[in-house]
Parts: C-alpha cells; sequence; structure tokens
C-alpha cells in the first residue's frame, strides 16, 4: 500500500499539467478562430468598398 501513497503526487502532478495544457489549447483554438473571423469580416469590407 505504501507504493500506492508514493505515486498519488505523481498522479497529482499529470493530472495538474494535463488540465493545464487542455486549457492552453482550447485558449489557441478560440485564439486562432475568433482571428479567423475577424480576417474575413476584414476582407468582406474590403470587398464592399473596392466593389
Amino acid at each position: 500500500m505504501d507504493f500506492l501513497v508514493a505515486l498519488i503526487p505523481s498522479i497529482g502532478v499529470g493530472i495538474l499539467f494535463f488540465i493545464v495544457i487542455r486549457a492552453m489549447v482550447n485558449a489557441d483554438r478560440n485564439e486562432r478562430a475568433a482571428r479567423q473571423r475577424l480576417e474575413e469580416e476584414d476582407a468582406r469590407k474590403a470587398a464592399r468598398e473596392d466593389g
């Protein structure tokens, strides 16, 4: 049973690492989507001004 107690800190750090990395990936994904929407909107505005 001592081996289980010894693994708990490592498992906790692994779970924390997973949560942080997942949050970073989701934030990056959301930022890229927002940037894409902004670029598309700018392109539509430019097309209206030209045409």
